[in-house]
């Protein structure tokens, strides 16, 4: 009974009686359209037969008299065919015709009309074997009625061929559904039941499992490849949390031990003003390298909540990447190193500004701080272009690169390839670049050149159709500062 109860909530169940009901009515609005129409055309048929028979008649008795009429009769009834025939004298005795028996009332009524009667046939043993025919009855001169008609046998056989088609047609439709809905209802509910089962393997902790493919690439399928990859998100997220925790473990445990001790060592140790003074400004030193992670973080968190488009608008790359290159030559300069551009005019991308003003400094930041070559200066390369249908903004050195297999592990949180951790930063800006380049439907991506390392994001470039709308502006305010990298 549980069984029972549960295929007939199912949708596939549900969609089977649907289905039955659907062609069961459309089969019988067709058959009966279908037949009615045949019966109609059938009944004109008769009717025409029947006017006609009367006017060649007509024509007989106006000719020649009854005797002419007869005779016409009587060698037309021994042709058999549908057509009906009658000839009685005014006190009702037959004179020729083919009918043996119909109801009085008939021919009493002479007025014209076509009327549907019940017969029986004369002659070849069928005078006890009822029809029905189309019959019209006139009264000629000299108080002679003709009865002229049309057997209905062929229409009637041919509706009764319609309805035992419709019968058939109606059984054959529950009995194909009721296969189709066995047939369904059997593979969705496999379907389902091994969907609902990783679904229960997940719930229980087993994020390494995954839904099956029938390989049709039906909806199922297709459903199933997007569950599988949001659960590869999922558990790469969760794993990328857990190396989170041990990078924040690992990274914060330093700076709050040397803060720790430097304050158990002033507290025990410092003398006078100036030692409280050496103390308290280590400890600032240090508590600005904790906020720098957090907000490094937080800012991190908040690029990746925000819903794919916001804030974006019109911009001129060839100028952010003019302010940005005025903002670090001189830097670079004064390290013996050069800064190179290369923009076109007119390159346009729809994005948020600040945010990419911001991914340029956190790259050119990280190249200063790993491009630098061995031997020689440092040059550094900002190039914009539009390709493949998108604008692609670089960032090149001419340092040792960073090793293949490295390029997608350097973009998580925390990650520093320099194992000493010896150099100052947080291992957090390649992961704002990268949460940046998502925001913006694009990626963050590295290449090895000979020398050096290229790293390149894209971005949605301006339809020349669109409304550009505050590029030409000046905005104010200096270029944001990275966060850490």
């Amino acid at each position: 009974m549980t069984r029972l109860t549960r295929f007939v909530r199912t949708t596939a169940f549900k969609l089977s009686l649907l289905y039955i009901a659907v062609f069961t009515v459309m089969s019988g609005v067709l058959v009966v359209y279908v037949s009615e129409s045949t019966d109609n055309l059938m009944s004109e048929q008769v009717v025409q037969a029947v006017d006609s028979e009367l006017k060649g008649l007509s024509d007989v008795y106006v000719r020649g008299g009854i005797r002419d009429l007869v005779e016409t009769i009587d060698d037309r009834t021994q042709h058999p065919d549908a057509s009906l025939y009658l000839l009685v004298d005014f006190a009702g005795n037959a004179l020729v015709g083919n009918i043996a028996r119909l109801p009085t009332v008939v021919l009493e009524e002479a007025d014209g009309g076509l009327r549907r009667v019940r017969y029986t046939l004369l002659g070849q043993g069928t005078e006890d074997v009822e029809r029905q025919a189309m019959v019209r009855t006139f009264e000629l001169r000299g108080g002679f009625r003709l009865l002229v008609g049309r057997d209905l046998g062929d229409q009637l056989r041919f509706s009764n061929l319609l309805a035992n088609a419709l019968r058939l047609w109606l059984v054959v439709v529950v009995v194909m559904a009721a296969i189709t809905w066995l047939f369904v209802s059997r593979r969705v509910m496999k379907r389902i039941d091994d969907i609902s089962a990783s679904s229960r393997m997940i719930m229980d902790g087993d994020l390494t499992e995954r839904l099956s493919l029938a390989g049709t690439n039906d909806e199922f399928d297709r459903l199933a490849v997007n569950l599988n990859d949001m659960l590869d998100r999922i558990e790469l997220l969760m794993q990328s949390m857990k190396d989170v925790t041990d990078n924040i473990a690992h990274d914060l445990k330093t700076p709050l031990t040397r803060l720790q001790t430097r304050v158990e060592t002033a507290l025990r140790d410092a003398k006078g003003e100036d030692g409280y003074r050496s103390a308290l400004e280590s400890t600032l030193h240090e508590t600005d390298h904790l906020l720098r992670i957090f907000n490094a973080l937080l800012r991190i968190a908040r690029i990746e909540s925000m819903a794919p488009g916001s804030v974006m608008e019109p911009a001129d790359m060839n100028r952010l990447v003019a302010e940005i290159a005025e903002l670090y030559e001189p830097l670079i300069e004064d390290e013996g190193g050069r800064l190179e551009t290369d923009a076109p005019d007119n390159l346009e991308a729809v994005c948020n500004r600040d945010l990419i003003s911001q991914v340029l400094v956190n790259l050119i930041e990280n190249a200063l701080k790993y491009g630098r070559p061995a031997d020689g200066a440092l040059v550094l390369r900002l190039t914009g272009e539009e390709k493949q249908g998108r604008v692609m903004l670089s960032v090149s050195d001419n340092g040792p690169g960073i090793p293949e297999k490295d390029h997608e592990r350097v973009m998580d949180r925390f990650v520093r390839l320099e194992e000493s951790r010896s150099e100052p930063g947080t291992g957090l800006g390649l992961s704002l670049v990268k949460a940046v380049a998502r925001l913006h439907g694009g990626d963050l991506r590295f290449k090895n050149e000979d020398p050096g390392l290229c790293a390149r994001i894209d971005l949605t470039p301006v339809s020349h159709d669109s409304v550009r709308s505050g590029d030409g502006e000046e905005r104010s305010g200096r270029t944001e500062q990275p966060n850490g990298n």
